[in-house]
């Protein structure tokens, strides 16, 4: 059903003449009666009967009239749910608790008038397949891994170098320690059934042992961070690593430390990734809110992989 003709329809029963809608439309009153008529043989019944004053709606007319506004007002809610602006700004993140969390969060309070929408997508191929399609507006990735540029029109910046920790266990040989040098992790077990082969986060942590002799193991099922956790409390030979602004809790009685890491601090890179052609008005203010709460990148004494870019 062609909406210029319900629209028009609506138009002359609320105005009671055509001429009236013809000029609410800004069209000939030979258009509106055109439309009408079209859309009376697209019904297949009468819907006005002209008089003397103009022309009034016939029973069916008046049976289609609720329906027609409907038909408009849901029209509208569809042009409005996808236009710049109206809609929600879709970021992705990879997980509720890591450090980009806490950056969203901080926009949100900064901006609570924009609207929000966060996914939660698994890697950065299915994360750049979604800015492409405009499935999502912006993803916080590392970038970019060896061998797989981001396309041309995918736009990105390095928004922040967070800091890693070593968890360890109360009874851990380094459960007493202040910090711990790179050095020192050497021949120490660290445990991380997340890493994934393929993935940004994997191609990180394997940069990361090959540049200081660390052993990594990714045994066994991955289970959550609440099952890592408990692991790690219980098993003395096993340590981890983790985000300096990652959100997790423990019980109190698992008495684990969060240990700085020194000579030099590892540091994982979070870059904000878009569409260049994008014109969602929040995502300029959310490039503009994270450039200005941003830390030094590539600080001395800190390492990152060489592929990490900060363009």
């Amino acid at each position: 059903m062609d909406l210029d003709t319900v629209r028009t329809f609506v138009a002359a029963a609320d105005a009671g003449q055509f001429q009236e809608a013809a000029a609410e439309l800004a069209v000939t009153q030979q258009a509106v009666s055109k439309r009408v008529a079209a859309l009376e043989r697209d019904l297949g019944v009468r819907l006005f009967t002209r008089t003397p004053r103009g022309a009034e709606l016939t029973i069916d007319g008046q049976a289609f009239l609720p329906h027609a506004r409907e038909l408009l007002r849901a029209a509208d809610r569809a042009v409005a749910s996808v236009r710049t602006g109206r809609r929600p700004l879709r970021v992705d993140m990879l997980t509720s608790r890591s450090a980009p969390s806490g950056l969203m969060r901080g926009f949100h309070r900064a901006h609570p008038d924009i609207d929000l929408d966060v996914v939660m997508l698994f890697d950065i191929d299915k994360a750049v397949a979604a800015i492409r399609s405009g499935a999502i507006d912006a993803s916080f990735r590392a970038v970019a891994m060896p061998g797989r540029p981001l396309p041309e029109e995918i736009e990105s910046v390095r928004v922040l170098d967070e800091p890693l920790q070593l968890l360890v266990g109360p009874a851990h040989a380094l459960a007493g320690a202040r910090s711990v040098t790179v050095a020192q992790l050497a021949g120490h077990r660290i445990w991380m059934p997340g890493l994934v082969p393929g993935t940004e986060w994997t191609a990180y942590y394997d940069d990361l042992v090959a540049e200081f002799g660390l052993t990594i193991e990714a045994t066994g099922p991955n289970f959550g961070s609440d099952a890592l956790l408990d692991t790690i409390a219980d098993t003395p030979a096993l340590a981890t690593f983790m985000g300096g602004q990652t959100r997790l809790v423990w019980p109190a009685g698992h008495g684990l430390r969060r240990i700085p890491v020194t000579d030099p601090t590892p540091v994982y890179p979070h870059s904000l990734l878009w569409h260049r052609d994008n014109p969602h008005p929040a995502l300029a203010t959310l490039r503009a809110h994270l450039a200005s709460g941003a830390a030094a990148l590539d600080a001395t004494g800190t390492w990152a992989p060489g592929w990490a870019v900060l363009r």
